[in-house]
C-alpha cells in the first residue's frame, strides 16, 4: 500500500483547525515522517469519529480513557493504542505551547505496559554465512555481472554501519567516503549522522561500482540502473537466506539488530552504539543489554558445570 505523501497527511480538515495547524507543526517544524504524520492525523480523526464533536478544550481525562479501553476491547494490538495515546499527548503538548491550554487531559491516562520481545540476532557464524552468500551463489544468466558483487555490497554496509533499510535504500556514492572509512547517513527526523565502515565493506563496495560503472548518483541501482527500493533490498536478503542454513526467516531490520548486539557482547559501550544506530533515546537501545544478558546466561547454563 502506497504511503501517503506529507500533503495528504496534512490534508486540511476546515471543522477542525487545530488539528490541521497541529499536522502542520509535525511537518514543517518538527519534519516528522509522512507515516507518524498520517498516523497522528487517522488518530484524531478516529476519536473525534466516535461522536466526541466537543472542542479539544473541553475533553476530559475520561474521554479518553473511554475511547482506549474501547479500543482493548476491540482487542487492538497494544502498539496500535500506545500509537493512539502518542498522538494525543503530542497534540495537547502542543496546545499548550502554543496556544495557551491550560490542562492537559491526556497526563492523567495510564497505558498498559508494552510486551518486552527481545529482538531476534543472527550469530556471528550465521552473519558470516549469510553476507558470503552473493558471491557463492549463481545469479540468473540474464542478470548483469555485476548483480552479485552489489547483493554483497548492500548486505556487507547494513551489517557493518547497522543502517535502518530505508537510510540504506538512499544512500549516494557521495555519502561514503573510503579515506575516512565513514558513511553519512540521514535518519529519522532528518538527522544526519556519520557511521563507521569495515575493510570487508568498503572493498566489495568498491568491487561493485566498478563492474558496475556507478560513479555518482544512488550507491546501489536496479537492473535497470535507478535507485534500488527497500522492498527490492529485502528481496535480495530473503533469496540468499535460502541458500544458508539459517533456520528462521528474517527481515533486513534483523542484521541492524544483529550489529548492535554483537557490538555489545565484544565491548562497545551503550551510548556509542546508541550514536551509531541513530536512536533518539538510550531507552531503545537498552533493549540491545538485555539480548546480551540472556546470551551469557544461556553460554552459563550451557558451559557451568554447577548451572
Amino acid at each position: 500500500m502506497r504511503s501517503p505523501s506529507s500533503a495528504e497527511a496534512s490534508a486540511p480538515r476546515p471543522d477542525d483547525p487545530l488539528a490541521q495547524e497541529f499536522l502542520r507543526y509535525l511537518e514543517v517544524e518538527r519534519n516528522s515522517s509522512p507515516r507518524t504524520i498520517a498516523a497522528y492525523r487517522q488518530a484524531l480523526r478516529a476519536f473525534r469519529a466516535e461522536g466526541k464533536e466537543s472542542s479539544w478544550n473541553d475533553y476530559v481525562a475520561d474521554d479518553f480513557r473511554d475511547y482506549l479501553f474501547g479500543a482493548m476491547k476491540k482487542k487492538r494490538a497494544r502498539s496500535y493504542i500506545r500509537l493512539q495515546f502518542s498522538a494525543f499527548r503530542t497534540f495537547y503538548r502542543f496546545l499548550i505551547e502554543r496556544k495557551g491550554l491550560a490542562r492537559d487531559p491526556v497526563r492523567e491516562l495510564e497505558l498498559p505496559k508494552t510486551e518486552k520481545k527481545l529482538p531476534l540476532v543472527l550469530t556471528r557464524q550465521q552473519i558470516d554465512e549469510l553476507l558470503s552468500a552473493p558471491l557463492r551463489v549463481s545469479k540468473e544468466k540474464a542478470a548483469p555481472k555485476w548483480m552479485p558483487l552489489r547483493d554483497a555490497a548492500i548486505m556487507e554496509i547494513f551489517y557493518s554501519s547497522g543502517l535502518r533499510l530505508s537510510e540504506l535504500a538512499s544512500l549516494n556514492v557521495a555519502d561514503l567516503d573510503i579515506y575516512t572509512e565513514s558513511v553519512r547517513v540521514l535518519g529519522k527526523g532528518r538527522k544526519e549522522r556519520v557511521c563507521p565502515v569495515g575493510a570487508p565493506a568498503l572493498e566489495i563496495v568498491s568491487r561493485y561500482r566498478a563492474a558496475a560503472n556507478v560513479h555518482s548518483g544512488p550507491l546501489f541501482i536496479s537492473k535497470l540502473r535507478e535507485r534500488i527500493s527497500p522492498r527490492s533490498i529485502w528481496l535480495i536478503l530473503k533469496r540468499y537466506l535460502r541458500h544458508t542454513s539459517i533456520p528462521v526467516t528474517i527481515s533486513p531490520h534483523k542484521l541492524r539488530h544483529s550489529f548492535a548486539t554483537h557490538l555489545l557482547d565484544r565491548g562497545a559501550d551503550l551510548r556509542s552504539v546508541q550514536a551509531l544506530l541513530g536512536h533518539a533515546s538510550l531507552s531503545t537501545t537498552q533493549i540491545y543489554t538485555h539480548v546480551t544478558v540472556e546470551r551469557l546466561k544461556r553460554a552459563y547454563k550451557d558451559a557451568h558445570p554447577r548451572a
